[in-house]
């Protein structure tokens, strides 16, 4: 895409439109691979930390679920706050967030301290995931939109796929606040890589006005949801949820009635398109992102393999995700898009289903067989459903397309550990997973994999109802 001389806001990184895009896709798919990376890493790191500190299977679920929330409530704000002040001055201020925050991380003496630095660094990846995709789409001609996309998720999936490995290395020895160090020092070779290779600016909605009050609504229904699903079955619990509800509700009515809302929730109505394939998205990560947490504490706790070797065994999904993404991606070019992600949400549905009879004598190949599939089925679905919303928007859109995209992924993802979480809170309280403890962890286990699977069945008809549709 040539970049337009005559807008003051239009991104310029260089005067080549060649290496404009690959720059991006350079830049956007180190700050893409940071936090999926370090998100996997620290999963695998739970129980060690659950040990170091004595901390219960709740506590360790917020370790997990502190960074998703914060993401989940700052990205779309965020989002519309780049678009109005700058997208590269967001990006840049999100990754010396996120420096500052590992560090933080690194050094914390107590679960308390973790879970806040954890908090924090959601902050950070709200502000580089709501520009991301939206600075490489800009830079992307339409007919490889399809291809970079593929390989930006394809990023995502590499940081899944490292992060088990190396974290179960790193948490071996040096110990886990090393994966924290580690994040320090990628970020800040982004940032620098930022500042030295992206030149001008962004600011499609320079001057309009900010929803500073919507922001708040949204966010405090978001934190009511998650403290409620931790504090279930306490009456407590009941009614922080039924608080989110309220406040939610009426944070959807305030949207559809102000002028320069901070969610464009008309974009959800008149565009069946993105409509339905963001809703596909929140399904697809709402019965997913658990996977990782669940069979990590399964793995070194009923089948008693070392952190490194359970991130062996993990590392089989993301690696299919990593080597098909790109074709996928490029498929969605040329094929139809809702077949494509229905054939994925329902490759899921079968690895999630395979899990469910999970107990203390499941074989490692068996496991491994269920990953690949695992794997395969969200190659299928998450490039072609990206590539399906972010088409389905005029440019001025592609920044709001892109944070609420990644919103989708983060309350989906929250979703999926809040679903954990309450399982976790009703079957064992706040028990720590020791042995006497082990049968109810595992029905723990097979209970969460059921009301995915069940979730993913019902995903698949939401991917259908999209319409016809291609990535151009």
């Amino acid at each position: 895409m040539q970049p337009d001389s005559n807008s003051n806001n239009n991104l310029q990184p260089t005067d080549h439109p060649a290496v404009h895009s690959t720059v991006l896709l350079v830049v956007t798919s180190i700050s893409t691979f940071i936090t999926p990376f370090n998100t996997s890493a620290i999963n695998i790191a739970l129980p060690t930390i659950g040990e170091e500190f004595s901390a219960d299977a709740i506590s360790l679920s917020w370790v997990a679920t502190s960074i998703l929330l914060a993401t989940a409530i700052f990205l779309v704000p965020l989002g519309r706050f780049a678009d109005i002040h700058g997208m590269k001055k967001m990006m840049l201020s999100g990754l010396a967030v996120y420096i500052l925050s590992a560090i933080m991380a690194a050094i914390s003496g107590s679960i308390t301290m973790l879970i806040i630095s954890r908090a924090i660094q959601g902050l950070g990846s709200a502000m580089i995931f709501s520009t991301s995709t939206a600075l490489l789409v800009m830079g992307t001609s339409p007919e490889k939109r399809g291809n970079v996309l593929g390989i930006n998720v394809a990023c995502v999936y590499i940081g899944l796929s490292l992060g088990p490995f190396i974290g179960g290395l790193l948490t071996q020895s040096p110990g886990w606040r090393s994966i924290f160090w580690l994040m320090a020092i990628l970020s800040l070779v982004t940032l620098i890589l930022t500042l030295r290779l992206i030149k001008g600016e962004w600011a499609p909605a320079k001057g309009e006005y900010f929803d500073l009050s919507g922001s708040v609504i949204y966010g405090a229904g978001l934190i009511a949801m998650m403290w409620g699903f931790s504090e279930i079955p306490d009456w407590s619990g009941f009614v922080a949820i039924a608080a989110s509800i309220v406040i939610l509700a009426g944070f959807i009515t305030r949207e559809l009635k102000i002028k320069s809302p901070v969610l464009n929730i008309q974009l959800f109505i008149s565009n069946r398109v993105f409509g339905l394939s963001n809703l596909a998205a929140l399904i697809n990560y709402a019965a997913t992102f658990a996977v990782t947490f669940l069979l990590s504490l399964y793995l070194q706790y009923i089948k008693g393999l070392p952190p490194e070797e359970a991130g062996l065994v993990i590392l089989v999904m993301p690696v299919i995700q990593a080597v098909f993404s790109p074709l996928t991606g490029r498929l969605s070019d040329k094929f139809e898009i809702r077949l494509l992600v229905s054939g994925g949400m329902a490759l899921t549905m079968i690895g999630l289903l395979l899990l469910v009879f999970l107990d203390n004598g499941t074989q490692l190949t068996y496991i491994i067989l269920s990953l690949i599939i695992l794997g395969l089925g969200f190659a299928f679905f998450s490039s072609p459903n990206t590539n399906a919303i972010m088409s389905s928007v005029d440019k001025k859109s592609l920044t709001i397309a892109s944070a609420t995209l990644a919103t989708m992924r983060l309350i989906g993802q929250m979703l999926s550990m809040g679903v954990a979480m309450l399982i976790i809170a009703v079957i064992m309280r706040h028990a720590e997973i020791t042995p006497e403890y082990y049968p109810q962890f595992l029905d723990c286990v097979r209970v969460a994999f059921i009301v995915f699977t069940i979730l993913c069945f019902g995903g698949i008809f939401a991917s259908l109802a999209r319409g016809n549709t291609k990535g151009d």
